[in-house]
């Protein structure tokens, strides 16, 4: 017999509604935080929706502190900043309130404020089992509010952090990442800019696409990546165009969950050659996904093209495993995505440089066809 031998782990308590933010201060104080850091980034930091998150927070007698140094590829920099406005503020919670940068340096500052001082966190990447590093007693707890509809860091036990010095994007683990409650009000979608709808829907489907792709076993994230599919390409065209849409805006808000759950069971080529032409141009996560989405499709047919064939009949799309290519280039089209990475500003002078960062990368392991560095290479050729 050839029974798979995994390990699996599903998420934690979601409130999922219309005007859920309402309960941010309860949730904080079942969660054990009474004063709270809520960690944004810049854009958000000044607009109504994150008036209103601090407005429920002190009229609960929770203060209203404000983390906003956090950028695009969150570093350890915006890491240090924040832990040190976090232990100067004696807080002991953090509310991670925005898109993936916010979420996941929220869950950075969470980990690294009170663990000892010879701990790096470079030293709790996703690998083997260096998460037992950290002292778990000492991580704060955490209560995520997303305000995009993309990366899934809400429901992950995880984090991205860009390297400073080397560029490169690590994936920081730890099980005590989970947020304790997940507040998910698609209300606080609507004033996205249309190219974040486009960029971080599209890494929903990305998620959803590489998890469904991926040739580890997981049944349940199979079938929750799929119908994750579905509901991004039935309503992220939908959110696009009207962004005042509540329901497609919620459909998205359950598609970028739903991504990030499904993706335990490994992402690939789309998200290992992403993440360093992220780290190195400061492209949009979801946006370089996107680009590099149909040409990963390609490099990957000989392994996938009867799953995705079983895929487009699910979603309705005809034509098996040409109709699927064609159906997320006509969802590019709609969204405005880039045609190439050229088109994102990538020098072919570095591509030999991303190369070797994307075989480094941790998802290049989960795809489907295995990644070499001449046919990596070619890759990246393909997507210029």
């Amino acid at each position: 017999m050839s029974v798979p031998n995994r390990n699996w782990s599903y998420p934690t308590a979601i409130k999922f509604g219309v005007g859920r933010i309402s309960e941010l201060a309860e949730h904080c104080k079942a969660a054990g935080i009474t004063k709270p850091l809520l960690v944004t980034d810049k854009a958000l930091a000044s607009l109504p929706i994150t008036a209103q998150a601090l407005d429920v927070l002190e009229a609960a007698g929770l203060g209203r502190a404000v983390f906003s140094d956090v950028d695009p590829n969150p570093n350890e920099g915006n890491m240090a900043a924040g832990i040190k406005v976090y232990l100067a503020g004696g807080h002991d919670g953090v509310v991670c309130f925005g898109g993936g940068s916010a979420l996941d340096l929220g869950k950075m500052i969470a980990l690294m404020a009170h663990q000892r001082p010879e701990l790096s966190v470079w030293d709790l990447e996703d690998i083997d089992d260096w998460w037992t590093r950290a002292d778990a007693a000492k991580i704060a707890p955490i209560v995520a509010v997303p305000t995009t509809a993309g990366t899934g860091s809400e429901v992950g036990r995880a984090g991205v952090l860009t390297n400073s010095a080397t560029h490169k994007k690590k994936i920081i683990f730890h099980p005590a990442l989970m947020p304790k409650v997940t507040i998910c009000d698609p209300a606080l979608t609507v004033g996205m800019p249309k190219f974040i709808t486009a960029g971080t829907g599209m890494d929903a489907l990305a998620h959803c696409l590489e998890a469904y792709c991926s040739p580890f076993y997981h049944p349940m994230s199979q079938g929750i990546a799929l119908e994750g599919m579905r509901l991004v390409f039935e309503n992220l065209p939908v959110a696009y165009a009207e962004p005042g849409n509540l329901e497609a805006r919620a459909h998205m808000m359950s598609a970028a969950a739903m991504g990030a759950v499904a993706f335990q069971k490994g992402l690939g080529a789309i998200h290992s050659l992403s993440h360093p032409v992220g780290a190195v141009y400061g492209t949009h996560h979801g946006t370089t996904n996107a680009v590099v989405m149909p040409m990963v499709l390609d490099f990957n047919r000989p392994e996938i093209e009867a799953r995705i064939e079983r895929a487009a009949a699910y979603l309705g799309i005809a034509g098996g495993f040409d109709g699927f290519r064609a159906a997320v280039m006509e969802l590019r089209a709609k969204l405005g995505i880039p045609a190439n990475l050229t088109a994102m500003g990538v020098e072919r002078a570095r591509l030999d440089e991303l190369t070797e960062m994307a075989l480094e990368d941790p998802s290049c392991g989960g795809n489907p066809v295995a990644m070499t560095r001449e046919n990596t290479r070619a890759l990246f050729d393909a997507c210029m």
